[in-house]
């Protein structure tokens, strides 16, 4: 019996321009043009990468993203609605500049700063990471040696990945985590090994896009 499970950790789409460079966070967005375009060249990708079963996060730029690939098959998605992204506080629908300008960090650092507690009115780290972890746990105990694909977002791929490999959540800033991208990770009985990392089969596939 094969006691390996493999999630597949996959980001939304670009969102809509005014929303691009911005700590978007509880804002429920639309993806942008192009991201419909990553959207379809994601689900050509993941359709030659089978999964048995399929989560997702609410909000609609993550549901955007998504429906290309139920429309060609896909297993019906279980929506978690502890897979939303992280509340990013006051920063909330501020550009990186802004962010420097307003409240005098940078905004580069906002792993460290969501970790130290330090960005007013934005979700406790503690919280945030117990939300994730259950979503996890859930999606670990119903799949034991399945593949799974996880629609979320950018922050909550750094929570997963800082929970599975046992980082603090700042040294996922080492790790990058375009749109539309997918990253893998293996979990099994002795050891659990990113084996694929920010794969964009947008880019990576297709340099017309």
């Amino acid at each position: 019996m094969n006691s390996t499970t493999r999630l597949l950790l996959i980001r939304h789409a670009e969102v809509e321009a005014r929303y691009q460079h911005v700590f978007g966070g509880t804002i429920d967005m639309d993806i942008s043009p192009r991201g419909h375009e990553q959207a379809a060249a994601l689900a050509k990708f993941l359709e030659r990468k089978p999964f048995d079963a399929l989560y997702a996060s609410p909000m609609k730029r993550v549901q955007q993203t998504l429906a290309p690939l139920l429309r060609n098959g896909a297993p019906a998605p279980v929506i978690l609605p502890n897979l939303h992204e992280v509340d990013f506080g006051v920063w909330t629908g501020h550009g990186y500049e802004a962010v420097r300008e307003k409240f005098g960090v940078s905004a580069f650092t906002w792993l460290d700063q969501l970790e130290h507690g330090t960005i007013a009115n934005a979700e406790n780290v503690v919280t945030y990471r117990a939300r994730i972890n259950g979503c996890l746990q859930e999606i670990l105990t119903a799949h034991t040696g399945q593949t799974v694909a996880v629609f979320c977002h950018g922050g909550v791929i750094r929570m997963l990945l800082s929970l599975l490999l046992h980082l603090p959540l700042p040294k996922t800033d080492a790790f990058q985590i375009d749109y539309a991208s997918v990253s893998e990770v293996s979990i099994g009985p002795d050891r659990t090994r990113i084996e694929l990392l920010n794969f964009a089969p947008w880019r990576d596939l297709n340099s017309n896009l």
